[in-house]
């Protein structure tokens, strides 16, 4: 009896191993089926793109407005046919990027004089906006400042500064606009980012800090969102090279043929581009985050030699 009952418990031991890795086995089968398929469907879309999201409907507000690609992205969202707002803290550079647009035979935009640095300000604007305008829908996280200097050279003040405006000012604006994103299960966040946000890069170690952490909130708030099984608000980061605003003083680049300083008309462009094609995320040239998640698996060293052959970054502006 005692030789049977063991047998038994023993069968019993295995078919419960058996019933408890079944999941596992089904979760991972499950798994190689969404690798292939979403593979399949990454390279078929880059042999035929997504249809665009149209843009007439939408309400966009683009912070850092009154210049560089934030004026190029209104003036472009504009022409698109969204309704625009802008803001900036510098109100007659919003004002000149509102005429602008309406020159262009579009629209008029909403503006703001806004500190996006400043939560409560960026509170009491934005319950301006919802009062007169309505719910903004896409939200485009653009104003930033870029002192170009080695870290020691950096005040307290100055660092403060950088994470006020370039990644701070992103929470406050969410606080701001996510709820009713979240309410109307509809809206589209657009994160500046910056290659410094992709490697790092001498002379923007501050910086470079405050991009990668862009890249980083919006990774996780994408997740925090996805667990939303029915959510249609989409996210988009860009991670652009150096690009001609007048931020970037003394750049250098070492291919000057193959990667100089971009156009912030193009950029706009390439930005407005991957938002309607609900791109996750991108670099502007789109090879350079190929590139790195190549580096990526290098060894330290090696990756350290791919970086100095291309030596591009910027010197001192002191």
């Amino acid at each position: 009896m005692d030789i049977k009952r063991n047998n038994l418990q023993i069968k019993r031991t295995l078919q419960q191993q058996i019933l408890d890795v079944l999941p596992v086995i089904f979760d991972f089968v499950l798994l190689l089926i969404q690798i292939f398929y979403y593979t399949a469907e990454a390279i078929f879309r880059k042999i035929v793109p997504a249809s665009l999201a149209p843009l007439k409907e939408e309400l966009v507000l683009v912070t850092g407005a009154g210049h560089g690609i934030g004026r190029e992205l209104a003036i472009k969202y504009a022409s698109e046919g969204a309704a625009v707002i802008l803001w900036d803290i510098n109100e007659k550079g919003n004002e000149e990027t509102a005429k602008l647009i309406v020159n262009n035979g579009c629209r008029k935009p909403y503006t703001y004089t806004c500190d996006v640095s400043n939560r409560k300000n960026v509170l009491e604007v934005a319950n301006k906006v919802k009062e007169e305008v309505g719910d903004v829908t896409i939200l485009v996280n653009n104003a930033g400042i870029m002192p170009t200097h080695p870290l020691e050279k950096h005040t307290e003040q100055e660092i403060r500064k950088i994470m006020d405006i370039n990644v701070l000012a992103h929470f406050w604006t969410l606080e701001a606009f996510l709820p009713a994103m979240k309410a109307n299960n509809h809206g589209h966040i657009v994160a500046l980012s910056s290659i410094a946000g992709v490697v790092g890069i001498p002379n923007l170690v501050p910086y470079s800090a405050s991009k990668f952490a862009v890249r980083g909130y919006m990774e996780a708030l994408t997740d925090e969102l996805n667990w939303n099984s029915y959510n249609q608000i989409k996210t988009t980061v860009i991670c652009p090279f150096m690009v001609n605003t007048g931020l970037c003083k003394k750049p250098f680049v070492k291919f000057e043929n193959m990667l100089n300083l971009l156009e912030p008309k193009d950029v706009a462009e390439k930005i407005v581009l991957a938002q309607r094609s609900g791109i996750a995320e991108c670099t502007i040239p789109n090879y350079l985050l190929t590139v790195n998640n190549f580096t990526r698996l290098l060894t330290p060293k090696v990756a350290q030699k791919v970086k100095t052959f291309f030596e591009s970054g910027v010197h001192s502006d002191l």
